[in-house]
C-alpha cells in the first residue's frame, strides 16, 4: 500500500506497540522477585523454581525466529494477535494453577511474548516513513529495555509477604487483554507482498539446537559444569546448529538467511545484542538479589522485601529507562545509533562500576541502577536502527528476531554466570559480596564490548556513507 494512503494515527499505533512490548517484557521478569514466595506456596526447591525463568527463555529462543519469519510473509497483525492469544492462555493458566508442572507450561506460553518484538518492528517499517521510523523504533526498543524493571516493580507492589503470587499472573492476563484490544483497534491488517514460505525443518533444527545449548547454561550449576550431561548437551547443541546452518545455506527460502550470521555488520550487531542482553540481566537480577540480602547475615544488602526492593531500588531506574526510551529516537536521529550506543556504554560502565566501589548506602545503589537502566534502554533502542540500515525491508522481522534470540541467549548466559557466582563464592552458606562485584564487573565489560562490536560492525559502511556525502555535488 502506498505510503500516502490513509493510515491510522502514528501516535496511537506507536503507543499500542510500545504497550505490547511492555507486556512482553513484564512476562519475562515477573517471577524473578518471587522465587522464595513461589517455592514456599508450592513447596518446591529453588532448582525447580529456577525453571520458571528458564522455561520462558527457552520458549522465547525457539519461537522468536518463526514469528519473525511469519511476519515477513503473512499479515503482520494476524501474527501479532496470534502471539498475544498464546501469551494470554499462558497467563490464565499461571493465574489458576496450583502445581509446578502447569506453572511451567504457563511460563513456556508466556515466553512466546518475546516474539512480539520482531513482529512489531516489522509493522513499524511498513507503516512509517524512514524519518518517523527511527524515533518509533527507538521508543519501542527502549520499552523492551526498561520493561523488565517495570515488571519487577509491579510484582513488588502486588505481592507482599504472605500474599498469593498468582496475583501477578492475573495482572499479566489483564495487560495482555488490553494489548489485544489495542492491536485490533490500531494495527492495520495489510496483505504482505513478500513471497515465500516458513522453513519448518529449519525451525525444528534451530529450536532443538538452541534448547540443547541453553540447557547446560540453565542446569550447569546443578549438573556440574564438567559433567557428561552438561558437556553432552552443549556439544549436541553445537552439532545440531551446525547441521541447521548447512541446511540454511542449501535451501532457497531459509528460516534465517545465512548472511544474517556471516555479514560482518549484521553478525557483530547480533553479538552486541547478546552482550547487551547479558548486561540487562545482570542489572535487574543482581540488584534485586543484592538489596534483598540480609546485612546482618551476609554483611551487605538492605533486608528489603519484594515490595521495598521494587519500589525503592528498581522503580527509579525504571523511570530513567522510560525517559531514555522516549528520548532515544530523537537522539538516534540527531547523532546516529553508533554515537548513542557509545554514550550508553559510558553510562553502563559508570553504573556497573559505581556498584563495585560504592554500595553501602541505598542512594548509591539507586543511582547506579538508574545509570544501568539508561544503558539498557539506549542500547536496546540503537540495535534495531543499526539492523534496519543493513537489511532488506522484507527481512526486517527475521533480522530483529535473530537479534532477540541473541539477547535471550545473553540473558541465559548471564543467568548461568550469576547462579554459578552465587553458589561458588560463599561463606557460611551465604553468597559473599565478591560474587556480586564480579557480576557487576562482567556487566561493565559487556557494555564496553557491545559498543566496540557496533563500531567494528559499521566502520566500513560509515566510511562509505561519509565518502558518498563528500563526493556529492553541492547546490
Amino acid at each position: 500500500m502506498p505510503r500516502n494512503e490513509t493510515r491510522p494515527p502514528g501516535t496511537a499505533l506507536t503507543a499500542t506497540l510500545c504497550f505490547v512490548i511492555l507486556v512482553a517484557s513484564v512476562q519475562q521478569t515477573i517471577v524473578i522477585p518471587l522465587s522464595g514466595v513461589i517455592g514456599h506456596q508450592l513447596d518446591v526447591d529453588t532448582t525447580a523454581i529456577g525453571w520458571t525463568l528458564t522455561a520462558s527463555f527457552l520458549a522465547a529462543a525457539v519461537t522468536t525466529p518463526i514469528a519473525g519469519r511469519m511476519a515477513d510473509l503473512r499479515r503482520k497483525r494476524t501474527v501479532l494477535l496470534g502471539v498475544l492469544v498464546i501469551v494470554l492462555v499462558g497467563s490464565i493458566i499461571g493465574a489458576v494453577t496450583e502445581s509446578l508442572p502447569w506453572l511451567l507450561v504457563a511460563r513456556v506460553l508466556q515466553g512466546l511474548s518475546f516474539a512480539a518484538f520482531p513482529v512489531s518492528i516489522a509493522i513499524l517499517r511498513d507503516e512509517f516513513t524512514p524519518k518517523r521510523l527511527t524515533s518509533a523504533m527507538g521508543l519501542l526498543s527502549g520499552t523492551l529495555g526498561f520493561g523488565g524493571a517495570i515488571g519487577m516493580v509491579l510484582t513488588g507492589l502486588l505481592v507482599s509477604e504472605g500474599t498469593d503470587y498468582r496475583r501477578v499472573f492475573w495482572l499479566a492476563t489483564g495487560m495482555t487483554i488490553i494489548a489485544l484490544v489495542g492491536v485490533v483497534a490500531t494495527v492495520p491488517s495489510r496483505p504482505n507482498p513478500t513471497p515465500g514460505r516458513v522453513d519448518w525443518a529449519g525451525a525444528a533444527l534451530l529450536g532443538a539446537g538452541l534448547v540443547l545449548l541453553l540447557m547446560p547454561l540453565a542446569e550447569g550449576v546443578r549438573w556440574g559444569w564438567t559433567s557428561p550431561a552438561t558437556i553432552g548437551c552443549a556439544f549436541g547443541g553445537l552439532v545440531v546448529l551446525g547441521v541447521w546452518f548447512a541446511l540454511e545455506r542449501r535451501i532457497g527460502q531459509p528460516l534465517v538467511p545465512t548472511e544474517m550470521l556471516t555479514r560482518r555488520p549484521v553478525l557483530f550487531t547480533h553479538l552486541a545484542g547478546l552482550l547487551v542482553g547479558a548486561g540487562m540481566f545482570v542489572n535487574v537480577t543482581a540488584v534485586m538479589y543484592f538489596v534483598q540480602s540480609s546485612r546482618g547475615v551476609a554483611g551487605y544488602g538492605f533486608d528489603a522485601d519484594p515490595m521495598r526492593a521494587s519500589v525503592m531500588f528498581i522503580l527509579p531506574g525504571a523511570t530513567v529507562g522510560v525517559i531514555a526510551s522516549i528520548c532515544s529516537g530523537m537522539l538516534i536521529t540527531r547523532f546516529g545509533p553508533r554515537s548513542v550506543m557509545a554514550a550508553a556504554s559510558v553510562l553502563g560502565v559508570l553504573g556497573f562500576g559505581s556498584m563495585i566501589v560504592a554500595h553501602e548506602h541505598a542512594w548509591q545503589v539507586v543511582c547506579a541502577s538508574m545509570l544501568m537502566c539508561a544503558f539498557t534502554s539506549l542500547s536496546y533502542a540503537s540495535l534495531p536502527a543499526l539492523l534496519v540500515a543493513e537489511v532488506e525491508p522484507g527481512l526486517t522481522g527475521v533480522a530483529n528476531s535473530v537479534n532477540s534470540i541473541a539477547r535471550t541467549v545473553g540473558s541465559s548466559v548471564a543467568s548461568a554466570l550469576l547462579a554459578t557466582l552465587l553458589t561458588t563464592h560463599t561463606a557460611a552458606g551465604v553468597a559473599t559480596v565478591d560474587a556480586y562485584l564480579i557480576a557487576f564487573a562482567i556487566g561493565a565489560g559487556c557494555a564496553v564490548a557491545a559498543t566496540l562490536l557496533v563500531f567494528l560492525a559499521t566502520a566500513k559502511s560509515h566510511r562509505r556513507r561519509q565518502a558518498g556525502a563528500e563526493a556529492a555535488p553541492v547546490g
